[in-house]
């Protein structure tokens, strides 16, 4: 889970939209409920990370993992971004195959 969540901290800051896919299965869901909407499907999580990522131009910092067991953590990350300054936590959950499934994302 530390690499998983790594790797998207990575791709994610790069702007590297493709390569964030790249963790999500096709079926993947971000549920924001700072932005009261649910983006389901790899072309919704595409939206999400274009829309709030790149838009915002977010940069991500690892603050905490807490690994409730092997498919399931909660992970606190710093944001800045042209929106300002933000703390959230995601709650990740990925499948058998190692991929994200589902994260339901908030803010502190």
């Amino acid at each position: 889970m530390q690499k998983l969540v790594e790797n998207f901290i990575k791709t994610t800051n790069a702007f590297d939209i493709d390569g964030a896919l790249s963790l999500f299965t096709p079926e993947a869901v971000i549920d924001d409920v700072s932005v009261g909407d649910a983006f389901e499907g790899r072309e919704g999580v595409r939206r999400y990370l274009e829309r709030f990522f790149v838009g915002y131009n977010t940069r991500s910092r690892l603050l905490s993992i807490e690994h409730l067991d092997d498919f399931n953590a909660i992970v606190r990350l710093d944001f800045t971004g042209d929106f300002g300054h933000e703390i959230g936590v995601l709650n990740i959950a990925v499948g058998p195959d190692g991929l994200i499934n589902r994260i339901d994302a908030d803010l502190e």
